[in-house]
Formats: structure tokens, sequence, C-alpha cells
């Protein structure tokens, strides 16, 4: 039977019960807090243009900020795997927290199923603070111009076919799954994006590794921008990452390019609709599925699932955040105990 079709029967079985329901009642934790992971001091001599601050002096950079729930083991049964949640482009944690609607998001439901969860802000993004340095230089004349850092944004027109609500602002893909009557919540959430001022990889990447190692045993999820970061992460150090779930990411790792960090790690690359609708993705999901290819050919187990290839069709680029999130978190749940079994 090959992954396609093992998929497909348990998407068939998940079809087949009722909606999962938003779970009710107290939600339980045994701790949460939250904490950096990373970072490294540098000397800046264009920390403020105002005369009140001093511009020189030591500031702390690349940190990345993460923050956790760790639920009860519940009967004596052992903990699910840790779960590390990384947003995608122009956005923050805030992307696994509640839905812009108000309904449950992955990070409080994969606690109530047993899994720690660890949210992060990528490095220089939300409260992962970076430097501004580069723009302070140019302000008080000691850089030209040219050497302004890149940072952008991402206005909602554009942002609506990105993120796949349909084809152009403000069509909408017939069947599509995104809240949009709550779209102005969604909005809110975007932040700029200093991703192209930042060395390759992205300071994220070893400080995911880092904190994978303090966990011991820990499934990377990331999403879109991000979705490249656990497999170099992979590539950095195997050790403590137990599983990679990739959804919709804006790259695999090359198909001509080194398997041995993905050798027996269990990894899902999680697609939603309307990809073959799209440019800006259609390549992406064929260069995921020749990276599955050859990390398999290799020992790797590496899975590509596609929902509306197994009848759960509607989702956009933000399924966590869709109206069937809860479903496709309840799926997400049984593929992590099938393949990564629990934590300590």
């Amino acid at each position: 039977m090959t992954v396609r079709h093992v998929l497909t029967l348990a998407l068939a079985l998940l079809l087949a019960l009722p909606a999962a329901a938003q779970p009710e009642g107290p939600l339980t934790i045994e701790r949460q807090g939250s904490f950096f992971i990373g970072g490294r001091e540098v000397q800046a001599d264009a920390l403020s243009t105002l005369p009140a601050y001093a511009p020189s002096g030591t500031i702390t950079v690349d940190q990345v900020y993460v923050r956790y729930q760790v639920p009860p083991a519940a009967g004596g049964r052992p903990l699910g795997r840790p779960l590390v949640l990384v947003h995608g482009c122009c956005l923050t944690g805030k992307t696994w927290e509640t839905t812009p609607d108000g309904r449950m998001g992955w990070d409080e439901y994969f606690v109530r199923r047993g899994h720690p969860t660890y949210v992060v802000d990528q490095a220089w993004r939300g409260r992962s603070a970076g430097s501004i340095t580069g723009i302070n230089r140019v302000r008080s004349g000691k850089a030209p111009a040219d050497e302004l850092p890149t940072v952008f944004s991402a206005g909602h027109e554009p942002a609506w076919a990105i993120f796949r609500f349909g084809a152009a602002y403000p069509q909408v893909f017939p069947g599509m799954r995104f809240p949009l009557e709550a779209q102005g919540e969604f909005w809110k959430q975007m932040v700029p994006d200093w991703l192209n001022s930042l060395p390759t990889p992205n300071p994220t990447v070893p400080a995911l590794s880092e904190l994978a190692r303090k966990l011991d045993g820990a499934v990377l999820v990331s999403h879109s921008q991000s979705g490249i970061y656990p497999f170099q992460a992979a590539a950095l150090d195997r050790a403590g990452i137990a599983g990679i779930v990739s959804i919709e990411p804006g790259a695999c790792p090359a198909a001509d390019g080194d398997m041995a960090p993905y050798k027996g790690l269990p990894v899902l690359v999680l697609w939603g609709d309307y990809v073959e609708l799209a440019p800006r993705w259609t390549p992406r999901l064929k260069g995921c599925r020749d990276f599955a290819a050859a990390a398999n050919a290799a020992g790797g187990k590496v899975e590509v699932a596609v929902l509306p290839e197994m009848g759960i069709k509607g989702n956009s680029h933000m399924l966590m955040q869709d109206n069937n999130s809860l479903e496709i978190a309840d799926w997400l749940a049984g593929w992590l105990a099938r393949t990564t079994g629990s934590g300590k």
C-alpha cells in the first residue's frame, strides 16, 4: 500500500466520523511560561538618533521568543511529543492561537490532546527583538541610503492571493473555508518582515535546533516561510528532533541535495486546496513531491498529504485558522501518534 493510499484511508475514516467539536470544559495546564532561545551580543553605534538616549552600546539580537504550555499527564498515560509551532511570513506566533473568528487555535487544541506546545516568534519578529542600527546609521549620515535594511509588509490585497482566499482580491474561491467574516482580525496579525535582511539560514534555524535539544524529542511544526526551517535544523543537528510537520512550505529541501539528515525521520508535508490554481504555490508542491521521492529512496519516511486529494476541500493557505481547522488538527494528532509516538 502506498503512502497516498494510507493517507487516503486515514482521511476517509476521519470523514466518516462526526465533525470535531470545539472541546469544552476547563483547560488544565501543569505549567506555562516563556523564555528565549539563542541570541548573541553585538556592539552597536547607532542605537538612537535621539539626544536623550546613547547611540552606542551592547544589544542582544537573533534570540527567539518561546511561550509554552504543558498539560498534566492524564490517567498515567505519557504526554504526546512536544510541538514547536513556527509561524510564516509577515506573522507571529499568534498564527497558532485563537482563530480570527474566536475559535480555539491549534496551540490550545494540542495541549488538550496531551501535547506540550511551544509557540515561537521568529528571530527579528514580534517579541523576538532585532536591531535598528542599519536604519539609524543611514538616518544619522553614517551610511549611504542604499545600505538601508530590506524590510517589507504584505498588503491585504496581495496577501489575499498569497493566502489563497481567492485568485485575486476580492474574488473568493468556491467553498473556501477561511472565515472571511473575521478578516479584519486576521489583517491585524500581520507585522513587518525582516527576512531579507537576515543571514541564511535564518537565525531562527539554529534556535530551533537548540530548542529541540532542550526538549529532547520535539516535533517541529512549520508554516509557509518557515516551512524549510525544520529541515535546515535537522541538517544542522538531528539531536532532539522526533519529527517534522511542514505546512504549505515556501520550499522543501532540493531533491538533488543531501538526504542523510532525513533518513528514518517522520516527516509530513501538508497542503490545503486550490494549489493548482495558484502559480505561486504549484511549483512548490511539485518540489516537495520530488523531495519526498528522493528522501524516501534514501531511507526517509516522508509523506506528502494534499487535503483535497483525500476528500477534504476548501482549505486556504491558513488551514490552521480555517473553519475545519480542528478536524485537520484531530487527523494530525493521529498522524503524530502513529509516526512519532509519545514524549517523555
